[in-house]
């Protein structure tokens, strides 16, 4: 007879990113483009879309609500709590987030970035 394996406690810590972050619009627009990109292939099996500054999500990448949902979990994953996008929407008016583009996002992921201390 085999013993019980011991379960393993279930932490509340704040999420902690696992590479390291730089805090530059380049490199979060490179984080996102490849966020985007996966989002886009995994649910629509979309993999040939150019996605820059000025992208909009709704007009030019046709997201949904559920699918800012599944970017909000892509980037916690990435950045850990300093990146809080459901806060970041939540401050907008409905027409804002209508026209929302990448770039927008990508000024506030730096700024939250900055503020929170990567280099």
């Amino acid at each position: 007879m085999t013993s019980p394996t011991p379960h393993t406690p279930v932490t509340t810590e704040p999420t902690e990113p696992t590479a390291e972050i730089t805090a530059d619009e380049e490199s979060v627009l490179a984080d996102l483009t490849g966020m985007l990109a996966r989002l886009l292939e995994d649910e629509y099996g979309v993999d040939d879309v150019e996605i820059g500054m000025r992208t909009t999500f709704n007009r030019d990448l046709e997201l949904e609500s559920i699918d800012l949902v599944t970017l909000a979990g892509l980037l916690q994953e990435r950045y850990g709590d300093r990146v809080n996008f459901a806060e970041f929407l939540a401050g907008m008016e409905f027409d804002e987030i209508i026209e929302l583009t990448v770039g927008r996002l990508v000024e506030y992921v730096v700024t939250s970035l900055k503020s929170a201390g990567a280099s």
